[in-house]
């Protein structure tokens, strides 16, 4: 077969020629051109901005569609009536007439010498006195035009066994039409498809099917075993090339039935590209198959060096340390990209030198002691070095992707250091200029990423959930899909937060199913729903369903996973021995986590997370006083570092120490100036704690009133009316998040505190709803 045309690629030109001389309807001519265009540019359209990842494997998946089998033509012009509106006449129909009239090699060459004659005249050809043909002219430079030109300039290269082997593909492309087409002709005949041996027949007689399997070999006589697709080289080409477009745009693998429609296609090339072996490598490279990728990485670039002058093997090391790191051979990536950084040095390749350096900047914020002998070692600078010269030389040599993401990780280590706001800010907005002047459209994605925690960090969780969406809705489709997986998981999380178990669930399911093919996200979104669950049976108080679901969440290995959600598992398995009251472990692994957080010069918010849970430990064994300090500690790091959130969870901390030293007007005072700052955050959980204590201060400060009078005896009721309000909002935002056992310990204060008021009825009431809930939580968990 031709590097260029193929039997669809006559189709196209006959339907081409229809639209030219405006036998196509009205109605169907927007159909038919995205039909047409979209086979034309099928290259182009995985780089276009409308392009999501479902409609481009759609794309890809209708032009081997089109390639193999001539139905995809009747499935867009059958609908259609043709423009003469005979009865039962489709447009399709119309189509069949074209591809009929070529039934012979004589006629496909008359078939494609009369194109031209559909391009709109030059002005030469205008004053030489040639007449332009009726019906629509197409110019030259149109894509429409240009593939005229394109094919009639290939069939006139083909040499005549070409020419033949095309003319003969092209009768067995169209033979599944050869019934429709009897039915609407009844001249069909035998030989119908080929004028020269109806003709002849009458001369050859009985030897015409001779010479018809002689020219036509088997396929007359329904023997044919060869089931060979005439497929180009250049259709393989831009296949291969839309498929790892898409794989680098959006992260996914190559979906199962067009890989193995598209696996049977190459087979029938007559030359296999080098990027096949790319393809592979990808899609082995997402599917986690760790000796497949390797092998097909290094094939590719064996053949890639073979047939190029350019040095590209600083690009093999760059690949080769990407590919390690995922598979968890952190060592190895370091060396590699070590060697990356030497080998585009040497061969002054300043891309390359820059991407490697961003690499290792980011990778050493990962893996910080992988890297912390070479920092200690002058062989890699500090993170602030670093990304102050990755950001000036970008800036030199027009690296716009790598200008924006060095400002972005300025603004993320400047916020994970407790820096200035106002300055990650500052960064952010230069990076979005840059995004928005350059048209960067699959860095808004990380942008927004980095736009939702500065959100929650200030807890604004309504922004950050606003953000989220917009980014679903309005930009997934030009981002990767890890960035689109993020966003859908922090909004699950956000969800999950305010009890909405269920809505939560349901958002991670609405992922798309073929997407999570892919090994990592795969990974990421089962561990994220089994932390969601895991966070629900905590609640329940399913400690032996969460004790099982923790064990295997444990089991992953902290090196394949992102530091954050390593943390989050460390995190709810503190919690999870608080709630099981191993007090003793859960304290170690808290000291632990806190020096080697230090150690690494991890994300502030990391350490006060772990200085609250300290705090929490201290509560539990009776010893809340011993706190303090801590509390004290990270309300300070949480209010110099804007982190709202847990600054209202340290004021929270330091409230119940009040409380348990008497200091019941102080921690009221604390709890009052707070609650409303924290009920912004959406932190369901922590909002029904600072009630719960702010009801043990009303509680507390009514004890400690003297009566001798009216007076004090009203103000004792009015501080336990107090009380008995906040308890009601505890229980109803503990209620939100199905916590169980939180609901039972307000109703047992709420039963206390109607005793201590003398109302022995409601008493009663809240002491018979205790018990009610005690059983349905029982009852729960089996």
């Amino acid at each position: 077969m031709s590097r260029h045309l193929t039997p669809a690629k006559i189709g196209l030109l006959a339907l081409i020629e229809l639209y030219v001389e405006e036998a196509v309807p009205n109605d169907a001519i927007v159909p038919v051109i995205n039909f047409i265009s979209s086979q034309l540019l099928n290259c182009s359209l995985p780089n276009s901005s409308s392009t999501d990842t479902t409609g481009g494997w759609t794309k890809v998946e209708s032009s081997v569609g089109l390639i193999l089998s001539i139905r995809d033509f009747e499935r867009v012009l059958a609908p259609f009536a043709a423009v003469d509106r005979l009865p039962g006449r489709r447009l399709w129909d119309r189509l069949l007439e074209k591809l009929w009239g070529i039934d012979s090699l004589h006629a496909l060459q008359e078939f494609f010498d009369h194109l031209p004659d559909y391009l709109a005249k030059s002005k030469e050809e205008l004053r030489r006195g040639d007449e332009p043909h009726p019906g629509i002219q197409l110019s030259r430079t149109s894509p429409f035009g240009a593939f005229l030109r394109r094919c009639r300039l290939e069939f006139l290269r083909l040499q005549f066994n070409n020419a033949a082997d095309l003319w003969k593909a092209f009768v067995k492309y169209r033979q599944p039409t050869a019934d429709h087409w009897r039915r609407r002709n009844p001249h069909y005949g035998r030989l119908s498809f080929d004028s020269v041996l109806m003709t002849g027949e009458h001369e050859w007689g009985d030897h015409t099917d001779e010479l018809a399997v002689v020219a036509y070999g088997n396929m007359l006589l329904g023997t044919d075993r060869d089931d060979t697709t005439p497929v180009s080289t250049e259709d393989v080409e831009c296949l291969i090339e839309g498929q790892v477009d898409l794989i680098h745009q959006h992260g996914n693998r190559v979906p199962p039935e067009l890989r193995e429609k598209f696996k049977d296609l190459l087979k029938q090339s007559h030359t296999i590209p080098s990027l096949s072996h790319y393809l592979t490598f990808s899609d082995s490279w997402k599917a986690g198959d760790y000796p497949t990728t390797f092998d097909d990485l290094h094939r590719y670039f064996d053949y890639t060096m073979q047939d190029r002058d350019k040095p590209i093997y600083q690009y093999a090391l760059m690949t080769l340390a990407i590919v390690q790191s995922d598979f968890g051979c952190h060592k190895e990536a370091v060396a590699t990209m070590l060697e990356t950084v030497s080998t585009a040095r040497e061969n002054r390749d300043i891309t390359c030198l820059n991407f490697a350096l961003n690499w290792l900047f980011h990778f050493g914020r990962t893996h910080p002691k992988l890297v912390r002998e070479l920092e200690s070692q002058s062989m890699l600078s500090s993170g602030k070095e670093t990304l102050t010269f990755l950001r000036v030389k970008a800036k030199e040599t027009g690296m716009w992707v790598l200008w924006s993401s060095a400002l972005l990780g300025e603004a993320k280590l400047g916020m994970s250091s407790g820096e200035s706001i106002s300055t990650a800010l500052e960064n952010m907005i230069r990076s979005s200029q840059i995004i928005v002047e350059r048209n960067m459209k699959t860095m808004i994605g990380s942008h927004l990423s980095v736009v939702t925690t500065l959100w929650d960090r200030l807890g604004l969780a309504y922004m950050s959930g606003t953000t989220c969406e917009v980014f679903l809705r309005c930009h997934a489709r030009h981002s990767v899909f890890d960035d689109e997986l993020k966003a859908t998981c922090r909004l699950a999380g956000l969800l999950a937060g305010r009890g909405k178990y269920g809505e939560a669930f349901e958002r991670l399911e609405s992922v798309e199913e073929n997407s999570l093919r892919s090994s990592k996200p795969s990974q990421h979104w089962h561990l994220y729903r089994g932390l969601l669950k895991l966070r629900r049976d905590l609640h329940h108080n399913n400690l032996d369903a969460a004790d099982d679901l923790l064990s295997q969440l444990l089991q992953t290995g902290s090196e394949t996973l992102e530091p954050d959600l390593v943390f989050i598992i460390d995190s709810m398995h503190i919690e999870t021995l608080i709630r099981l009251g191993d007090f003793e472990t859960a304290f170690t692994k808290i000291d632990r986590l806190i020096t080697e957080l230090r150690e690494d010069d991890r994300d502030i918010a990391l350490r006060i997370r772990l200085l609250l849970y300290k705090a929490q430990v201290f509560d539990c064994i009776g010893r809340p006083e011993k706190g303090f300090t801590i509390s004290m500690r990270a309300a300070s790091m949480a209010w110099r570092a804007r982190l709202l959130p847990l600054l209202w969870q340290a004021i929270g901390a330091l409230s119940n120490i009040f409380n348990a030293l008497g200091e019941f007007a102080a921690a009221s005072q604390l709890l009052i100036a707070v609650l409303p700052r924290c009920l912004e955050t959406d932190s369901v959980y922590v909002a029904a704690t600072l009630y719960s204590l702010l009801a043990d201060a009303w509680t507390g400060q009514a004890g400690e009133v003297e009566i001798h009078g009216a007076r004090q005896m009203h103000k004792r009721t009015e501080f336990m009316t107090k009380a008995q309000e906040a308890l009601d909002s505890g229980f109803k935002y503990f209620s939100l998040v199905e916590d169980g056992e939180k609901q039972c310990e307000m109703m047992a204060k709420k039963a206390t505190l109607m005793k201590a008021m003398g109302d022995y009825a409601r008493c009663e009431d809240y002491a018979a709803r205790y018990l009610a809930l005690r059983r349905d939580n029982m009852a729960r968990n089996g």
